[in-house]
């Protein structure tokens, strides 16, 4: 019963409801009327306008259920027209999209009035849209997050890191930004840390402490006399002496002797690592070495795993870092777009210098798709789905072919009559 008055709510139903009801009603007055024809000439024209009625109702219904299926299920030639016409419909339908619509002068024409840069500038800077880009690319990162726990993509990616690592040839590389560094004269700076750091190192009582007892142990002879520690403590105190005076030296001044040393050390360095093949080999030994050891190993699937828990933590956020940083990112490429009419020129320019190789490129798979679908479209989809969409109006066709067909048979009566009459 439900799925009855479902049907009967559709517009198309009603239409074909109304449609069916005229007819009946014209049945009625002319068999009304033929009976009543003895009485009065007024019935006459009654029955020759619902003789018409009927007879341009059953045409048009004829017409109607012609083009869908047919007509009381008989096979009458030219019926079930567009159910046997698929494959010709199809392609009609392909070639018309494909050459009103698809056409490349068409298309160039609507690419510059739509201002695509502009269009995009306006649409990222949208916070909305911001955050439904947020959002969707959030929703990639946790799928691609989960992923990264399983065992077979872990040890996966890590046997690519390690072959990687494997094949780079680090020590040209390593040569070239200590060259850079150099080059800026950076390694001066690192000089100067590490004097400041072991001037510190030689000032503490420990280290001190350290010193003096290492001399002590190794001048035996003052130990006997008794005289080991004291010398040690004086030993110690001159050397330290001596060595922070030497770095204060150096430390304040860039062309001292040292520096020059350091300087001339560093550039050969630089030099055998890019071109000496023993270094090279070296490098390559000791990155070896490394990446074979269980420590490495187990450092990295840690660094691996604190990785993957940081990020899935800041994605499960409701305040996600990540999420705020791309939608700050997307609002301020649109900010950036929007102040930047070079720019949306230049997207504009790229979109009309893409669009004729690419619509040339696939007008015809579009083309052959469309054609295709309307082909192996199932008939009974096809005309449910055309009768949806112009089935009302053609239900007027019939209830118009009634009460015109109605018309035309009232006239042609009236002009009989007045033919006879003279």
């Amino acid at each position: 019963m439900s799925r009855l008055l479902h049907t009967w709510q559709s517009p198309v139903a009603r239409m074909k409801l109304l449609a069916g009801l005229l007819l009946l009603l014209a049945a009625a007055l002319y068999a009304l009327a033929t009976a009543m024809q003895a009485r009065h000439p007024a019935w006459g024209y009654l029955a020759s306008f619902a003789e018409a009625a009927m007879v341009g109702a059953i045409a048009d219904w004829f017409a109607v259920t012609a083009l869908f299926r047919r007509p009381l299920g008989l096979p009458i030639p030219h019926t079930a027209i567009i159910p046997r016409s698929k494959a010709r419909i199809g392609r009609k339908l392909s070639d018309f999209i494909t050459t009103h619509f698809l056409a490349t002068p068409m298309v160039l024409a609507k690419l510059q009035q739509l201002d695509l840069g502009g269009r995009l500038a306006d649409w990222l800077r949208h916070p909305d849209n911001a955050g439904m880009v947020g959002r969707q690319l959030i929703g990639v990162a946790r799928f691609g997050v989960t992923a990264l726990r399983d065992e077979p993509v872990r040890d996966f990616v890590q046997r690519k890191l390690i072959d990687r690592l494997r094949a780079a040839d680090l020590a040209p590389a390593c040569g070239r930004l200590l060259e850079l560094l150099t080059a800026q004269g950076r390694h001066q700076a690192v000089l100067d840390e590490g004097l400041v750091r072991l001037h510190r190192l030689l000032r503490d009582d420990d280290t001190r402490a350290l010193i003096a007892r290492t001399i002590t142990s190794e001048v035996r002879t003052l130990r006997y006399l008794g005289l080991g520690k004291s010398v040690g403590n004086w030993s110690a105190n001159k050397l330290v002496d001596g060595i922070s005076s030497l770095i204060a030296e150096v430390a304040n001044d860039p062309q001292h002797l040292l520096r020059k040393r350091f300087d001339e050390h560093v550039a050969l360095y630089v030099e055998r690592l890019k071109h000496d093949p023993q270094y090279r080999l070296e490098v390559e030994r000791l990155l070896a070495q490394l990446l074979e050891h269980p420590a490495t190993t187990a450092y990295l699937q840690q660094l691996w795993q604190a990785l993957v828990q940081w990020l899935q933590d800041d994605l499960d956020s409701d305040d996600s870092r990540i999420g705020r940083r791309i939608v700050r990112l997307t609002q301020g490429l649109g900010e950036s777009l929007a102040a930047d009419a070079a720019m949306r020129a230049w997207i504009n320019q790229q979109a009309m210098a893409a669009a004729p190789e690419l619509l040339e490129r696939h007008r015809g798979q579009i083309g052959d798709y469309i054609a295709d679908r309307v082909e192996q479209w199932e008939s009974r989809e096809l005309v449910a789905q055309m009768e949806q969409s112009v089935g009302k109006d053609l239900q007027f066709i019939r209830i118009n072919g009634t009460l015109v067909g109605g018309l035309v048979g009232l006239v042609l009566h009236a002009l009989t009559q007045l033919a006879a009459r003279f």
